[in-house]
């Protein structure tokens, strides 16, 4: 069952409008790019870009920036999930980020970030002990036909809020 905090997040952030709302405000060249959550469980997030004029690079495919900003954010969303309205207050960070490209990525591509449960205890770690973690959250991206673009491990800093006194 999942938490108050996870569902309320869950249910504002695949909203449409809330979620094209909340890109504008914070993360404008994801807006702006069309990077889409596709579907968010407690274990698995899936975003998506497309092809397009904004998302092209000079050989005829989605450039590689704009790649990334779809990985980190499968990863980021299941990451922010599990902080929103936490407490103790707990920050996140992209720390490292590897990336392969292993086909000419055109059209939709989708990016599936499977490790919820990882970034969980990684959250609740950090909460309880107020130590810092880390954890290398996996994004795979793959085509309208299935097959595999490109992988990127992106490590994410957790670190415990001090209280505001």
């Amino acid at each position: 069952m999942p938490s108050t905090s996870v569902a309320a997040f869950k249910k504002v952030i695949t909203n449409p409008v809330k979620l094209k709302l909340f890109l504008f405000k914070n993360l404008p060249m994801a807006y702006l790019a069309g990077v889409r959550i596709k579907s968010l469980t407690e274990q698995e997030a899936q975003v998506t870009i497309e092809y397009g004029y904004l998302t092209k690079n000079p050989f005829k495919s989605i450039y590689f920036a704009c790649l990334s900003m779809a990985a980190e954010m499968a990863s980021g969303v299941l990451s922010m999930m599990y902080l929103y309205k936490a407490q103790p207050s707990v920050s996140m960070l992209v720390v490292s980020l590897e990336a392969e490209f292993t086909k000419k990525a055109v059209g939709t591509v989708t990016f599936t970030c499977a490790d919820g449960a990882a970034i969980a205890q990684a959250v609740r770690q950090t909460q309880q002990t107020g130590q810092g973690t880390s954890v290398q959250a996996l994004s795979i991206g793959r085509d309208e036909q299935g097959e595999e673009v490109a992988r990127f491990r992106i490590t994410w800093s957790f670190k415990a809020r001090t209280p505001r006194t």
